[in-house]
């Protein structure tokens, strides 16, 4: 395909004062704002003006009072955030990070559907199965279940939840006055669910949304967490470390989606990109030493030790990272504790050397560069079957996304590989995902 012809998607991974762990140190960053919903009403217009794709919100179900003290308190609740948003956003997707360990199917497809139909069709739901201890804790459990089951258990709950998406048929309402007959019932259907985790009469109480169901989006780059994708997802967010690593990925996701009969077309993939934008290399590599001296090194080992599962307080900064076990093994995120495991053996890193790769972009691909710099690095990875766009993670939030907006974006547009105006209302139409009709066998 010509790439006259192919655009790239762009997501705004909203994170409140930027990706870099140090973020909000800095002078620029309005720590005070990072409840007040004018600040992010202010980046979502920057983002949609942009002719962004979406935003996204993840999430997480626990703090770390170790780790507050540093900086990371979580954030707000991304449904309610992103309802809000839909209020006075008219065109970017909303994607919001719920878990399927810690939810029940029927108040997911509720909310979700009702964002749907607030927004004018632009909500996404990012699927997750969480994996720690302290979030398993918040909720009624000892520890979280194994990596498997909770894939497993994801599956049922997308599976439910679409069968309630799709238990009102597109003209099930009429709403007409003279015959009083505001549905047509028999276009209503119970679903009667009865699964190893999951039993759900129906039908929805909310009426089919505008695009049919919300666009299911992935994160997850273990075993467990490709086939998942390859089977429901329709958007991918990725971490990789190269164009090798990213094209490997690239290429196992759309075969694996071949396999359960979907079409490579209608997966999208977004490896996560944590730019530093300088109008030359030399000035976006001095705003990345500043970011760098802000960290606290204290505070990088509680966030890798959480990652990695293995307690780092003991180990030497200035000394390797220790072995890590076999990673399929481990309950939590599996995929990032591999990347982290291989990026420390393949550039022989200290666990301080580490700690700093790891700052800006959390195991996401970080550059510091000029506008062209970025530019070519992302068309490189789009032209050459890595990506079909990029979840593009500011390392600093204040400035940074501006100088990303400003100085990236339009290099982009110049080269025809980014829009410049939308195409579509529906998040699913800009990401040009096949409409969800109600002859769609459930997921």
């Amino acid at each position: 395909m010509e790439k006259s012809n192919r655009k790239m998607h762009l997501n705004l991974f909203l994170m409140s004062l930027g990706h870099h762990e140090a973020a909000w140190r800095h002078p620029l960053s309005e720590v005070k704002k990072t409840l007040d919903f004018d600040y992010y009403k202010e980046i979502a217009l920057k983002a949609e003006q942009a002719k962004f794709d979406s935003l996204f919100l993840a999430d997480r179900y626990s703090i770390s009072r170790q780790a507050v003290k540093y900086g990371d308190w979580g954030g707000l609740e991304p449904l309610t955030l992103l309802s809000a948003l839909a209020v006075v956003t008219h065109r970017i997707g909303l994607i919001a990070t719920v878990s399927t360990t810690f939810n029940e199917p029927y108040n997911i497809a509720r909310r979700f559907a009702s964002l749907d139909h607030l927004s004018g069709g632009r909500a996404g739901w990012n699927v997750i199965t969480s994996g720690t201890e302290q979030e398993a804790q918040n909720f009624n459990l000892d520890s979280i279940p194994e990596h498997g089951e909770r894939y497993k258990r994801a599956k049922e709950f997308v599976d439910v939840t679409t069968k309630l998406w799709n238990s009102w048929e597109e003209d099930a309402l009429i709403m007409d006055k003279i015959t009083g007959v505001y549905a047509n019932n028999n276009k209503i259907h119970e679903i009667e669910h009865d699964g190893k985790n999951f039993k759900v009469r129906g039908p929805l109480n909310i009426s089919r949304s505008p695009q049919g169901q919300p666009v299911i989006v992935q994160a997850g780059s273990s075993g467990d967490g490709i086939e998942f994708a390859a089977q429901y997802a329709e958007a991918v967010f990725t971490a990789q470390q190269s164009l090798k690593d990213a094209q490997v990925f690239y290429s196992r996701l759309k075969s694996s989606a071949v396999k359960y009969g979907r079409s490579k077309e209608n997966l999208i993939v977004l490896p996560g990109i944590c730019p530093i934008v300088g109008e030359t290399e030399t000035e976006a590599k001095e705003k990345e030493a500043e970011l760098h001296s802000l960290t606290n090194s204290e505070y990088g080992m509680i966030q890798l030790s959480n990652r990695i599962g293995i307690d780092l307080s003991s180990y030497p900064l200035d000394g390797p990272l220790p072995t890590l076990t076999n990673t399929r093994q481990i309950k939590g995120h599996q995929s990032r504790t591999q990347l982290i495991k291989e990026l420390a053996e393949k550039e022989s890193l200290t666990i301080r050397q580490l700690l700093l790769r790891l700052a800006g972009g959390r195991g996401h691909y970080t550059i510091a560069g000029s506008p062209k710099q970025i530019a070519d690095e992302l068309e490189e990875w789009f032209t050459n079957g890595a990506a079909d766009g990029f979840n593009i993670m500011p390392q600093l939030m204040s400035g940074g996304l501006d100088d990303f907006i400003n100085l990236v974006v339009p290099e982009l547009q110049s080269r025809g590989l980014f829009r410049t105006e939308y195409g579509s209302q529906t998040l699913r139409g800009n990401l040009g995902l096949k409409d969800v009709g109600q002859k769609m066998k459930a997921i």
